[in-house]
């Protein structure tokens, strides 16, 4: 039987911007106190697993996160790499500005008359989340946001280059912090949209396998990690 990996992609922590309600793609903010908060607890929920390797994108945000939830799990001396590929998408003009503003804007370019209609159709999985990002993509003024297919190629080709290099030290637990979009789109793709059933929350887990170069998507946002660490805190 081959070596077989077990991967753990966790969303950061609650920041300021999420607080603000601001889109936060490559702008980057401090994790609040709820965030800091929410990470211990995932940390706490993760306890019985020991990870061989962490890894997160080279924003701040995700590596605050990972600190946190290694110290809350006293595993604070394991290697924590830092990958750009990881990082969230870009979202060009939009990076700042109210998030409602950006997803209202896409919205009405999709043809919906509200926002709310748009997010029950992602959920219905009759439009994607690729149909709303490239939308953006197609809207943004400066020409700097990122398409779907872009995010999902650099978050999957950081995902591959982590199953290449651990799988050679065998089986092993790997813990990854990184961002809602990027994580949507690294792993829809790979089987997670047939588990994907609701937005991803701050320290949301999905759990992915790897073995004999195959991904195989477990499970996606999952919050039982942090609802069984907080009954420990």
């Amino acid at each position: 039987m081959s070596a077989k990996l077990t991967i753990y992609v966790a969303r950061h922590g609650k920041t300021l911007m999420n607080t603000l309600d601001k889109v936060q793609g490559w702008c980057d903010s401090p994790l609040t106190h709820e965030g800091i908060e929410v990470a211990r607890y995932l940390g706490y929920g993760l306890s019985d697993i020991e990870f061989r390797t962490a890894y997160c994108s080279d924003l701040r945000r995700t590596r605050q996160t990972v600190q946190i939830i290694l110290g809350a799990k006293g595993q604070d001396d394991i290697p924590v790499i830092e990958l750009a590929g990881l990082r969230e998408a870009c979202f060009g003009s939009f990076e700042a500005d109210f998030n409602h503003k950006m997803w209202n804007s896409a919205a009405l370019y999709l043809h919906y008359t509200s926002l709310e209609e748009m997010y029950q159709d992602i959920l219905a999985k009759k439009i994607s989340y690729g149909d709303v990002l490239d939308a953006v993509k197609k809207l943004d003024k400066l020409g700097m946001a990122e398409g779907f297919m872009q995010v999902e190629a650099r978050t999957q080709e950081s995902l591959k280059e982590i199953a290449e290099n651990e799988i050679q030290y065998g089986d092993g637990n790997i813990l990854i912090v990184s961002h809602g979009m990027s994580i949507l789109s690294m792993l829809l793709g790979l089987g997670g949209d047939k588990l994907f059933n609701k937005p991803l929350e701050n320290a949301a887990v999905c759990k992915v396998t790897y073995q004999g170069g195959e991904f195989t998507i477990e499970s996606m946002g999952d919050m039982s990690y942090v609802e069984k660490g907080r009954k420990q805190a």
